[in-house]
């Protein structure tokens, strides 16, 4: 069995990575605020992946003061990552990342901006790297970069989407982790397209939660016209929309 350092280990895909592995019999190292370590300083890092066999980044490293540098940031985070697991003889690296950050659309977008500055840290690491992309997730019906909820009512912005499971993502992650080299790059989308405001009305609905949907023109119109939606070549996992919902 491998030991398996997982960045980001409380957060919702890096929790679900945590569950799967540990159950699979592999000794989980949590790498976050919470356990002591920070990527941003360093602090507890080279103690945290002593003796790992793969690091997994599903963390989100983006500094808590907003008018900080994110691109600068999380470029930072990820080599000071990448630099450790070198110097801790780590022999995989494992991230997650997001679908279509590439896009001219998102050239703006200074979250996109940093996820494209992390992959290309990977990519100039040298090392045995794999970068799982995915659509969203179907949790992000209840995003506050896009949901917004009100004692009364809920507004959703028009984003069309491709959701996938947080879980399903996790168990492609921990293939990568432990299976064969998967190579640099592995797509990941869900089995159907839907309309952010329908798909949180449905998990409103699911919950019992009567408040009303109000839909809003999503800030940059691409977001609305399918940019998010997963490319030709990406693997599509369930399960459906409505099969995640009898699980919710």
């Amino acid at each position: 069995m491998s030991r398996i350092a997982v960045a980001g280990a409380t957060g919702t895909v890096g929790s679900l990575i945590t569950g799967r592995l540990t159950a699979a019999g592999h000794t989980v190292v949590p790498v976050s605020r919470s356990a002591g370590v920070d990527l941003h300083t360093g602090a507890g890092l080279a103690e945290a992946l002593a003796g790992a066999d793969v690091v997994v980044d599903a963390s989100n490293a983006a500094p808590a003061d907003p008018e900080a540098d994110v691109v600068a940031a999380i470029a930072a985070a990820t080599r000071r990552l990448l630099d450790t697991a070198r110097e801790q003889g780590v022999g995989r690296f494992v991230a997650v990342s997001i679908t279509n950050i590439e896009n001219p659309v998102f050239d703006r977008h200074g979250y996109y901006l940093a996820k494209r500055a992390q992959e290309r840290v990977i990519a100039e690491s040298g090392f045995e790297a794999t970068v799982v992309k995915t659509t969203q997730w179907h949790e992000f019906a209840e995003n506050p970069a896009a949901v917004w909820f009100a004692e009364d009512s809920v507004t959703v912005a028009d984003w069309l989407v491709q959701p996938v499971a947080a879980d399903a993502v996790a168990e492609v992650v921990v293939d990568a982790c432990v299976g064969e080299f998967a190579g640099a790059r592995i797509e990941l989308g869900g089995p159907e397209t839907v309309r952010l405001p329908e798909l949180t009305a449905r998990l409103l609905a699911a919950r019992g939660d009567g408040r009303p949907v109000k839909t809003v023109p999503p800030v940059l119109p691409a977001l609305g016209e399918g940019v998010l939606l997963a490319p030709a070549s990406a693997r599509l996992v369930g399960p459906t929309v409505a099969e995640w919902l009898d699980r919710v």
